[in-house]
């Protein structure tokens, strides 16, 4: 072995620190990188992970999250990364390089049907690929007032038909009136709810990095929370969920605003608005604020499989289910729900 060789280990307690630097310091990476991920992953949903770390001369070059789900609903996968938008390897070339043919040789040696890579950035343009999703992101002005007038005007007159409710915004340290919202909205589009737990991991593991803002009428009622990530210069907001009520009064709208202009105080240029599918009504409202579509790289290494897998509410194959899932009564959803999410990621 030469002093200049490249190694590819798994991330250890001690080297949580480098990979993290290297995730900060690498424009390709994001917040779906970082090396909490792995105890995240393995804490709340007991999946087994292997997060790879290519190293030369002692310095960090490359870094993949993976994590593998193993499910007798949904099969079994290799992904980066589950229950995040973003991910696959950055590095190098030769340290990318290095990081895929680990990658490679433990998804055979585990026996997954595909290997998943969920990435901004196309790399694999032979490699069967996931045409489903697009991202939002938009660079954020200094100037409050120019972002205010940056919004579309149609767009811009429904935030200001919050601000006129009276709405209010609050910072809260805790998930409660988040997952409130959260899991009776999902309940109400058919789909199951991540457990609370999830949620309180995030805030306690991410710290100033992860925060809840929740809308309220002028009476203290909650009508709108969204859960969002910090990373660098960027604010994305990941989880939302909102009151029946909320439509009406602008609510939704007012959130999305009032975390802008937040954001915009605390010193973030880019608001990523995050990940959408094609044709939803997410999609639209996003386009709506002004927003440009672009189209994800989720690319597969199939090897059990003949396609790429559609787990995903647009699958004609799962509408019964939705149907028959949004007449659960919520407790019973919020107690069977984190058993079947957690092999989906």
């Amino acid at each position: 072995m030469t002093p200049d060789s490249i190694t590819v280990r798994t991330l250890t307690d001690d080297a949580l620190e480098a990979w993290d630097a290297f995730v900060y310091a690498t424009p390709e990476a994001t917040f779906f990188h970082r090396g909490a991920w792995k105890g995240i992953i393995e804490s709340v949903f007991r999946h087994k992970t292997h997060f790879l770390m290519a190293e030369q001369g002692g310095r960090v070059i490359g870094v993949l999250p993976l994590a593998e789900v193993k499910s007798r609903l949904f099969g079994h996968a290799m992904t980066s990364l589950p229950f995040c938008v973003y991910g696959g390897p950055v590095g190098t070339p030769e340290a990318v390089d290095a990081l895929e043919a680990e990658a490679d040789r433990i998804a055979r040696q585990a026996g997954v049907q595909h290997l998943e890579y969920r990435m901004l950035e196309a790399r694999h343009p032979d490699w069967p690929r996931q045409d489903l999703y697009v991202t939002f992101r938009k660079a954020i002005d200094p100037d409050v007032e120019a972002n205010m007038m940056a919004i579309p005007r149609k767009q811009r007159a429904m935030v200001r038909k919050g601000i006129k409710n009276g709405l209010l915004s609050e910072v809260d340290a805790n998930a409660d009136r988040f997952f409130a919202l959260y899991s009776d909205n999902v309940l109400r589009h058919g789909t199951p709810a991540l457990p609370k737990r999830f949620f309180e991991t995030l805030l306690k593991t991410f710290g100033k990095d992860c925060e809840v803002l929740t809308v309220t009428d002028a009476e203290g009622k909650p009508l709108s929370s969204v859960l969002s990530f910090y990373f660098r210069d960027e604010v994305l907001p990941y989880y939302a969920g909102d009151d029946f009520a909320a439509r009406g009064l602008a609510a939704n709208d007012f959130k999305y605003w009032e975390l802008m202009r937040r954001a915009c105080e605390r010193g973030c240029r880019i608001f990523d608005y995050g990940r959408s599918k094609i044709g939803t009504g997410p999609y639209s409202f996003k386009k709506n604020w002004g927003f440009e579509p672009k189209p994800l790289s989720y690319e597969y290494r199939l090897y059990k499989r003949d396609e790429v897998p559609q787990n995903n509410p647009m699958n004609p194959k799962y509408r019964a289910f939705i149907a028959l899932w949004r007449r659960l009564p919520l407790p019973v959803a919020n107690a069977i729900g984190p058993h079947i999410v957690r092999n989906l990621g």
